[in-house]
């Protein structure tokens, strides 16, 4: 019988869609220099950027060259809350007290009065839940909210909470240019979708009886159940997926506007211009992270940003 490899990775497993927009992540298991560890943002669309390549070694080194490029919308972001955690469980939380009125619409505030940030003394780690400005944007009015690692010890977070809680944070509080990021977010919603583009199996000969783009067999006699191994159709897409390692080009500020870019508009807040393609489609909402794994290849990579094309 012809062997092969088994088709589609169980490392994702189940294939449905994700219950949220912005992930979950292990702030635990990056390390940043910088405070704060994320960042919202959203995605605006793809573009050419010609580019002087001054990366070392490079066979183009000092040359004009024309990179893809995606354009990323980050609009600035407030402290919506602060977590205290003890033994890895959040042991209390304070509401931030200079909240905007349009954000105590649209979200419920706990009834309980919440103390303040010297109320509490018996903590491991601090957390900060924040909120997206995004009606400063064409995307949408309501704002994305997310919790955020903070790095360095108990006292420096405290310190950058106190300092930062009735502030606006702007993207390049938090990244600098030339910098790798990570993008965590959904991957584009594919719906309904048959085992060859789901799992990439092969394509049976064009005199099957029952069907070219199926399964030869679904499993033996006994057991008498079709096992979850076997290739079958179902949801493709809305998967969390991290791309990890992009290097940023540019850093845009508001009033160097970028627009007509197709399906999202014009871009009014801050922008990234990162290297390369990014998960999910335009207007989607990803969070930025430190990298989880920063590899030489990509942090060598030195691109002197000219123009968009």
């Amino acid at each position: 019988m012809p062997r092969a490899p088994r088709k589609g990775s169980l490392q994702f497993w189940p294939r449905k869609r994700a219950g949220k927009f912005l992930p979950s992540v292990n702030w635990e298991a990056i390390d940043s220099e910088k405070r704060l560890k994320g960042f919202i943002c959203y995605k605006a669309g793809m573009d050419s950027a010609y580019v002087i390549d001054n990366t070392p070694n490079s066979m183009t080194k000092g040359k004009g060259v024309v990179v893809p490029v995606t354009i990323v919308e980050c609009p600035s972001m407030r402290i919506f809350s602060v977590r205290f955690y003890k033994d890895g469980k959040v042991a209390s939380e304070v509401l931030n007290e200079h909240i905007e009125k349009e954000m105590k619409r649209k979200v419920k505030l706990p009834k309980k009065k919440v103390g303040k940030l010297e109320d509490v003394k018996d903590f491991d780690d601090i957390r900060v839940i924040v909120y997206s400005n995004v009606k400063k944007t064409n995307v949408k009015k309501t704002p994305d909210i997310t919790e955020l690692g903070l790095s360095g010890s108990k006292e420096e977070k405290l310190n950058y909470v106190r300092e930062n809680l009735n502030k606006e944070i702007s993207v390049s509080d938090v990244f600098k240019k030339g910098e790798l990021i990570d993008f965590r977010g959904l991957t584009i919603g594919k719906g309904l979708v048959g085992p060859v583009k789901r799992f990439g199996i092969t394509l049976k000969s064009h005199k099957s009886e029952k069907g070219v783009r199926r399964p030869g067999s679904l499993g033996p006699w006994h057991p008498a159940r079709v096992s979850f191994r076997t290739p079958m159709a179902g949801q493709l897409g809305m998967f969390t997926r991290v791309i990890y390692n992009n290097k940023i080009i540019q850093i845009g500020k508001a009033d160097e506007n970028v627009k007509g870019i197709k399906n999202f508009g014009d871009v009014k807040t801050d922008y990234l211009i990162v290297d390369g393609s990014v998960q999910g489609p335009s207007k989607r909402q990803l969070i930025i992270t430190a990298p989880l794994r920063q590899t030489k290849r990509q942090a060598k990579k030195n691109y002197e940003f000219v123009e968009l094309r």
